[in-house]
């Protein structure tokens, strides 16, 4: 029986990667990685370079992504067939004794895919988790500033929440970070402007990776942003 490595790469630029990580993608026999179809995939980006030349890539390419809303019921069937499949295939490779690395950006199990194939192969294969910088404190980093003082509370927000959750969500926590953006950036606005946090967001695109910016929210005046993008409000907690 071989084991399945679920491989936190971080939030891009490939010096970020753990210890751990590169010491398994460097005897990597097995590459599989999740990606839009027509596209290298971001995660399989970060690594360009760095697998062994007899590794055997593995491209998991969604049936789906932005094409129908995720609120639509065969959206939900798409992914489900879609990881349920790819389970199947990298299950059976294991069975077989091979070991399997399987690309994530940022954290596994912080709104990652590869939490979809855990949920379906820990019960009948070995599965090791490498935990990875998340995308988060990158950005945060990148904006020059502690995001939490004292005893600050850090709330996290996927942007494809309604408007009144945003909202509410922003307007209850000291320190904010809202995640998944996209089309969604000018409900996202909105919210902090509700919330009275407008002056306090800062959106930042691609964090560590060359093409990274940061720019005060306000001063964006694009309606999307693109997906691996994320604003933070920072807290202002107790200090000594």
């Amino acid at each position: 029986m071989g084991t399945i490595y679920g491989l936190g790469l971080g939030p891009g630029d490939p010096d970020l990667m753990t210890v751990r990580a590169a010491r398994l993608l460097a005897a990597a026999g097995h590459v599989a990685f999740f990606r839009k179809a027509g596209r290298p995939g971001r995660a399989r980006t970060i690594v360009e370079g760095l697998l062994p030349p007899t590794a055997v890539e593995l491209a998991m390419e969604y049936p789906v992504t932005t094409e129908i809303p995720v609120d639509d019921p065969r959206y939900n069937a798409l992914l489900s067939g879609f990881y349920a499949r790819w389970a199947g295939q990298l299950g059976a490779l294991v069975e077989a004794g091979r070991d399997v690395v399987v690309l994530c950006e940022g954290d596994p199990f912080f709104y990652g895919s590869f939490m979809h194939l855990h949920a379906r192969l820990k019960d009948r294969c070995r599965v090791e988790v490498v935990p990875g910088i998340t995308a988060m404190s990158a950005a945060w980093t990148a904006s020059g500033q502690p995001v939490t003082w004292g005893d600050d509370v850090l709330t996290v927000l996927p942007g494809t929440l309604d408007e009144e959750r945003l909202t509410a969500g922003i307007a209850q926590a000291d320190a904010v970070v809202v995640m998944k953006l996209g089309c969604h950036l000018d409900r996202v606005r909105r919210a902090f402007d509700r919330a009275g946090r407008g002056d306090d967001a800062w959106l930042v695109q691609c964090a560590t990776l060359p093409e990274q910016r940061v720019v005060p929210l306000r001063a964006y005046e694009r309606r999307s942003t693109p997906y691996f993008s994320i604003v933070v409000a920072h807290g202002r907690g107790r200090r000594p």
